[in-house]
């Protein structure tokens, strides 16, 4: 059936975004003005193959990329839109998920081991003894050891699994982020695809020293690892190659960023003192730090937010991250089935005006900033005959909004500045009740903005593509260059709660997290994990 796109001209020119997430893959079309034009999504399976495991096919991440490009295309011909209109596509990706592959055969030796995989406890125990505690690479790094970052996986892998250590001894062995995985094979796979790391995720592997935006020897011999298994580092925004056959050949790739460093730009706060929050599967809190590196005394991470080209100064960011935020209403669905649907959570929560007293603490895999517990595990507490799932439902929105709280006033305390605005994406901002309840649950003095346009992961990679090519006029180094880019629509949410009720619901989660914390025994054994 033919598409009609009303505006579209012959001389209409697009940027494309393709963001490869923990559950989906999409691939969107930009407009001039960050309209979303045309998209394809597709979902790619999940592997638990015990518990706390979490893994991914890489075959099957790239085989839902070709099929979202394919998705795209396919619309762009039903609405008579040449493929020469898209002119330049940026990569987003989950950031820590750790691919490992054969240099001689291309293929992936392993699973990829998914950013929320707890599999590695006993090995993040063994390093933090061996470096005299979890903050021991913090200087060089901006990161405490845990089971969360890229390193402790690939130390894992090297310790349990027969191939990826004899590739390793062999010289054999290719390491990546997804970024990296899905660039290799874009550009032509084995023998012509490009070994190449943008600098945001590749400040996530706990092997580049954040300082000097390089690989850190020190890192690699800490971990046991050869730096011939590692990618390129590059600018996140810059043409690393072109598109290698398929739909979209020949078009550059231009822009990479972590997933949550591309919602911060897709945000545009591009400026110190501007942060975002997106809650998608987990829920990521950023502060734009500007070009200097702050270390956190309140549980957060030090981190590279962006690099606008090889030639100019990263900037970084504090943030705080939480393992679990969407990915608790899919629980609701799939494992206790309370909700037939994820939208359906709004209706049955706001059926109720609050949780009964009820606090769910969704440490499934332990708990990341501000606490930074790999031994805490999920808890519902408070629990009564009066309790419906109703209240269970409210519950798991608040939850993530309390987590929001906790990483807020840790950001204030080590930037001195409290953050008077939070802007907001990502699924859960898709329910204006949820919005209303972290309004309620930050207090007076933060405003939560959110935007109509809610693709702020993929449009910050697009517009770090556009702008390694001039396209648009965005430049990602001049904030004024972006002042026409999603503009419309924005909605703002501010408490309406009694101070004195936001006080004691405030405590009572402090209570319950309390409880949640070093419930997993530290003599589990690799086996059981």
């Amino acid at each position: 059936m033919p598409i009609h796109i009303e505006g579209l001209t012959a001389e209409t020119e697009f940027v494309g975004a393709l963001d490869c997430g923990t559950s989906s893959t999409r691939f969107i079309l930009f407009d001039q003005h960050a309209n979303v034009v045309l998209q394809y999504q597709t979902e790619f399976p999940q592997y638990h193959p015990h518990p706390g495991w979490h893994e991914h096919d890489p075959l099957e991440l790239v085989e839902s990329v070709q099929t979202c490009f394919e998705g795209v295309v396919s619309q762009m011909q039903a609405a008579h839109i040449s493929v020469t209109a898209i002119k330049a596509i940026g990569i987003t990706n989950q950031r820590e998920t750790t691919v490992v592959w054969d240099k001689q055969t291309g293929r992936p030796l392993m699973n990829a081991i998914v950013w929320d995989d707890a599999r590695n406890i006993a090995t993040v125990k063994r390093l933090a003894d061996q470096g005299g505690s979890v903050d021991s690479l913090k200087d060089r790094t901006g990161m405490p050891l845990t089971t969360y970052f890229s390193g402790t996986k690939l130390a894992w892998m090297l310790e349990h699994n027969v191939e990826v250590k004899k590739a390793h001894d062999e010289d054999r062995l290719a390491f990546g982020t997804v970024d990296s995985w899905l660039l290799y094979n874009l550009t032509g796979g084995l023998n012509k695809g490009l070994h190449v790391i943008d600098i945001t995720n590749a400040s996530r592997t706990m092997l580049m020293n954040i300082t000097t935006s390089q690989w850190d020897d020190s890192l690699l011999g800490f971990f046991g690892l050869k730096g011939n298994i590692l990618p390129e580092i590059r600018s996140s925004s810059e043409i690393y190659g072109h598109m290698e056959g398929g739909v979209l050949a020949g078009v550059p790739i231009a822009g990479m960023l972590g997933d949550q460093q591309a919602a911060l730009v897709g945000q545009k706060c591009l400026r110190a003192g501007e942060a975002k929050n997106t809650y998608g599967t987990g829920a990521f809190l950023l502060l734009n730090t500007g070009e200097e590196v702050k270390y956190s005394e309140n549980g957060l991470i030090s981190t590279v937010a962006y690099q606008a080209g090889p030639n100019t100064k990263p900037h970084y960011a504090l943030e705080g991250s939480i393992a679990v935020a969407g990915s608790a209403i899919q629980w609701l669905r799939d494992s206790l089935q309370i909700i037939d649907s994820a939208p359906v959570i709004n209706d049955l929560a706001g059926s109720v005006k609050n949780t009964g007293g009820v606090y769910f603490v969704t440490a499934f895999a332990g708990l990341f900033a501000p606490y930074w517990d790999t031994r805490a595990t999920g808890t519902l507490i408070g629990v009564t005959a009066y309790t419906t799932k109703a209240h269970i439902a409210r519950a798991t929105l608040e939850a993530s909004c309390y987590q929001t709280r906790a990483i807020l006033d840790a950001m204030n305390a080590d930037s001195g500045v409290p953050i008077t605005a939070l802007r907001v994406d990502g699924g859960i901002t898709n329910s204006d009740l949820a919005m209303q309840i972290q309004s309620d649950i930050l207090g007076e003095g933060v405003v939560v903005e959110r935007p109509a346009m809610r693709e702020s992961t993929a449009l910050g990679s697009a517009i770090c593509a556009a702008s390694a090519i001039g396209l648009f006029g965005w430049d990602v180094s001049k904030p004024e260059t972006l002042s026409q880019c999603n503009t419309a629509g924005k909605s703002t949410f501010s408490p309406a709660l009694p101070e004195k009720t936001r006080a004691k619901r405030w405590r009572g989660w402090n209570r319950a997290v309390e409880r949640s914390r070093a419930w997993v025994e530290e003599d589990v054994s690799e086996d059981e994990e």
